[in-house]
Protein backbone atom coordinates (compact mmCIF):
# COMPACT_ATOMS: atom_id res chain seq x y z
CA UNK A 1 0.00 0.00 0.00
CA UNK A 2 0.77 3.85 -0.62
CA UNK A 3 1.30 4.98 2.69
CA UNK A 4 -0.04 8.52 1.37
CA UNK A 5 -2.64 7.48 -0.29
CA UNK A 6 -3.80 3.95 1.29
CA UNK A 7 -3.88 3.03 -2.65
CA UNK A 8 -1.88 -0.22 -4.40
CA UNK A 9 0.61 0.72 -6.29
CA UNK A 10 1.81 -0.07 -9.87
CA UNK A 11 4.04 -2.41 -10.26
CA UNK A 12 4.39 -3.27 -6.29
CA UNK A 13 5.08 -6.51 -4.92
CA UNK A 14 2.15 -7.43 -1.83
CA UNK A 15 2.34 -10.50 0.65
CA UNK A 16 -1.55 -11.30 1.10
CA UNK A 17 -2.96 -14.77 2.67
CA UNK A 18 -5.80 -16.25 0.52
CA UNK A 19 -8.15 -17.12 3.69
CA UNK A 20 -11.21 -18.43 1.88
CA UNK A 21 -11.95 -19.49 -1.37
CA UNK A 22 -15.74 -20.27 -2.40
CA UNK A 23 -16.75 -22.16 -5.28
CA UNK A 24 -20.60 -22.66 -5.14
CA UNK A 25 -22.55 -24.59 -8.04
CA UNK A 26 -25.96 -22.27 -7.51
CA UNK A 27 -27.20 -19.30 -6.68
CA UNK A 28 -28.03 -19.60 -2.70
CA UNK A 29 -29.63 -16.31 -2.57
CA UNK A 30 -32.67 -16.65 -4.12
CA UNK A 31 -35.81 -14.91 -3.64
CA UNK A 32 -36.59 -12.83 -0.40
CA UNK A 33 -33.32 -12.53 2.02
CA UNK A 34 -36.41 -12.86 5.08
CA UNK A 35 -37.06 -16.34 3.63
CA UNK A 36 -32.73 -17.26 4.50
CA UNK A 37 -30.47 -18.62 1.93
CA UNK A 38 -30.71 -21.92 -0.07
CA UNK A 39 -29.17 -24.87 1.60
CA UNK A 40 -25.57 -25.75 0.56
CA UNK A 41 -25.06 -28.54 -2.01
CA UNK A 42 -21.89 -30.06 -0.92
CA UNK A 43 -18.96 -28.28 0.03
CA UNK A 44 -18.36 -24.71 -1.30
CA UNK A 45 -15.51 -23.63 0.98
CA UNK A 46 -12.09 -25.30 -0.95
CA UNK A 47 -8.86 -25.19 0.05
CA UNK A 48 -7.57 -25.04 -3.70
CA UNK A 49 -9.84 -23.75 -6.59
CA UNK A 50 -9.05 -23.70 -10.71
CA UNK A 51 -9.37 -20.75 -12.37
CA UNK A 52 -10.10 -20.92 -16.06
CA UNK A 53 -9.08 -17.54 -18.71
CA UNK A 54 -12.25 -15.93 -19.56
CA UNK A 55 -14.85 -18.64 -17.55
CA UNK A 56 -14.20 -18.91 -14.15
CA UNK A 57 -13.36 -20.26 -11.46
CA UNK A 58 -14.91 -24.24 -12.11
CA UNK A 59 -17.62 -24.98 -10.61
CA UNK A 60 -18.53 -22.17 -9.39
CA UNK A 61 -22.15 -20.76 -10.25
CA UNK A 62 -20.99 -18.36 -12.41
CA UNK A 63 -18.10 -20.13 -14.64
CA UNK A 64 -18.95 -19.68 -18.08
CA UNK A 65 -22.01 -17.57 -18.00
CA UNK A 66 -22.37 -14.79 -20.41
CA UNK A 67 -24.33 -12.61 -18.49
CA UNK A 68 -21.17 -12.53 -15.67
CA UNK A 69 -18.65 -12.23 -18.32
CA UNK A 70 -16.03 -9.98 -16.98
CA UNK A 71 -16.88 -10.55 -13.57
CA UNK A 72 -16.58 -14.29 -13.18
CA UNK A 73 -13.75 -13.89 -10.31
CA UNK A 74 -15.36 -11.95 -6.95
CA UNK A 75 -12.47 -10.68 -4.63
CA UNK A 76 -12.61 -9.44 -0.57
CA UNK A 77 -10.86 -8.25 1.43
CA UNK A 78 -10.36 -9.26 4.84
CA UNK A 79 -10.40 -6.25 6.53
CA UNK A 80 -13.55 -4.78 4.52
CA UNK A 81 -15.01 -7.34 6.91
CA UNK A 82 -13.56 -6.77 10.08
CA UNK A 83 -14.11 -2.97 9.12
CA UNK A 84 -18.07 -3.83 8.88
CA UNK A 85 -18.05 -5.79 12.05
CA UNK A 86 -16.66 -3.16 14.00
CA UNK A 87 -19.00 -0.56 12.06
CA UNK A 88 -22.37 -2.43 13.32
CA UNK A 89 -20.30 -2.95 17.44
CA UNK A 90 -20.09 -6.67 16.82
CA UNK A 91 -17.23 -8.37 18.92
CA UNK A 92 -17.62 -11.70 16.71
CA UNK A 93 -16.11 -11.90 13.18
CA UNK A 94 -18.82 -11.78 10.02
CA UNK A 95 -18.70 -14.91 7.74
CA UNK A 96 -16.17 -14.41 5.04
CA UNK A 97 -18.18 -17.43 3.30
CA UNK A 98 -21.56 -15.88 3.67
CA UNK A 99 -20.65 -12.64 1.48
CA UNK A 100 -20.50 -15.11 -0.89
CA UNK A 101 -17.02 -13.80 -2.63
CA UNK A 102 -14.76 -16.30 -4.54
CA UNK A 103 -11.43 -15.52 -2.97
CA UNK A 104 -11.10 -13.54 0.67
CA UNK A 105 -7.42 -11.92 0.89
CA UNK A 106 -6.27 -10.54 3.68
CA UNK A 107 -3.52 -7.62 3.68
CA UNK A 108 -4.74 -6.02 -0.06
CA UNK A 109 -7.01 -2.97 -0.31
CA UNK A 110 -9.11 -5.20 -2.86
CA UNK A 111 -11.71 -2.08 -3.30
CA UNK A 112 -8.90 0.30 -4.82
CA UNK A 113 -8.09 -2.28 -7.96
CA UNK A 114 -10.83 -1.20 -9.91
CA UNK A 115 -9.17 -1.30 -13.84
CA UNK A 116 -6.11 -2.79 -12.90
CA UNK A 117 -4.71 -6.26 -13.77
CA UNK A 118 -3.20 -8.30 -11.17
CA UNK A 119 -1.87 -11.34 -10.35
CA UNK A 120 -1.91 -13.81 -7.38
CA UNK A 121 0.81 -16.52 -7.05
CA UNK A 122 -0.36 -19.17 -4.28
CA UNK A 123 2.86 -21.21 -5.21
CA UNK A 124 1.35 -22.63 -8.39
CA UNK A 125 2.20 -19.98 -11.14
CA UNK A 126 0.46 -16.50 -11.13
CA UNK A 127 -3.12 -16.24 -12.08
CA UNK A 128 -3.64 -12.76 -13.68
CA UNK A 129 -7.06 -11.02 -12.92
CA UNK A 130 -8.70 -8.07 -14.19
CA UNK A 131 -10.59 -6.28 -11.86
CA UNK A 132 -13.77 -4.29 -13.63
CA UNK A 133 -15.99 -3.36 -10.86
CA UNK A 134 -17.28 -3.43 -7.82
CA UNK A 135 -18.96 -6.12 -6.39
CA UNK A 136 -21.57 -4.52 -4.09
CA UNK A 137 -23.19 -5.89 -1.14
CA UNK A 138 -27.31 -6.98 -2.01
CA UNK A 139 -29.84 -6.86 1.14
CA UNK A 140 -29.09 -10.61 1.57
CA UNK A 141 -26.11 -8.90 3.70
CA UNK A 142 -28.26 -7.91 6.53
CA UNK A 143 -29.97 -11.20 6.78
CA UNK A 144 -26.72 -13.71 6.27
CA UNK A 145 -24.08 -11.54 7.89
CA UNK A 146 -25.71 -9.40 10.60
CA UNK A 147 -28.42 -6.41 10.41
CA UNK A 148 -26.98 -3.19 9.23
CA UNK A 149 -24.33 -5.37 7.16
CA UNK A 150 -25.33 -3.94 3.54
CA UNK A 151 -25.53 -0.84 4.75
CA UNK A 152 -21.54 -1.17 6.27
CA UNK A 153 -20.19 -2.97 3.38
CA UNK A 154 -20.77 0.00 1.07
CA UNK A 155 -17.44 0.99 -0.49
CA UNK A 156 -15.74 -1.95 0.84
CA UNK A 157 -17.89 -4.90 -0.74
CA UNK A 158 -15.17 -6.42 -2.77
CA UNK A 159 -14.47 -6.37 -6.76
CA UNK A 160 -15.61 -8.47 -10.01
CA UNK A 161 -12.75 -9.40 -11.98
CA UNK A 162 -12.40 -11.17 -15.59
CA UNK A 163 -9.97 -14.62 -15.05
CA UNK A 164 -6.91 -13.69 -17.83
CA UNK A 165 -5.01 -16.47 -17.39
CA UNK A 166 -5.82 -20.18 -16.21
CA UNK A 167 -4.09 -21.59 -13.01
CA UNK A 168 -4.74 -22.47 -9.19
CA UNK A 169 -5.64 -20.37 -6.32
CA UNK A 170 -5.09 -21.88 -2.84
CA UNK A 171 -5.56 -21.26 0.64
CA UNK A 172 -2.75 -19.99 2.63
CA UNK A 173 0.26 -17.00 1.52
CA UNK A 174 0.67 -15.85 -1.59
CA UNK A 175 1.67 -12.54 -3.70
CA UNK A 176 0.34 -9.96 -5.38
CA UNK A 177 1.62 -8.20 -7.98
CA UNK A 178 0.08 -4.78 -10.05
CA UNK A 179 1.12 -4.69 -13.04
CA UNK A 180 -0.96 -2.40 -15.63
CA UNK A 181 1.69 -2.79 -18.25
CA UNK A 182 0.81 -6.77 -18.67
CA UNK A 183 -0.81 -7.60 -22.46
CA UNK A 184 -4.07 -7.84 -21.00
CA UNK A 185 -5.53 -7.97 -25.07
CA UNK A 186 -6.70 -11.75 -24.50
Amino acid sequence: MDDETGEARAGTLHRVVVELLLASPRSRYVGRPADGALPAVGPETPDHVQVRAGLGIVGDRYYAKPAHRGAQVTLLAAESLEAAARLLGSAEALDAAAARRNVVLRGLDVDALRGRTLSIDCGDGPVLLRATRPANPCAWMDHELAPGAFRALRGRGGMRCEPLSDGVLRLGPAVVVLDPAVDTAV
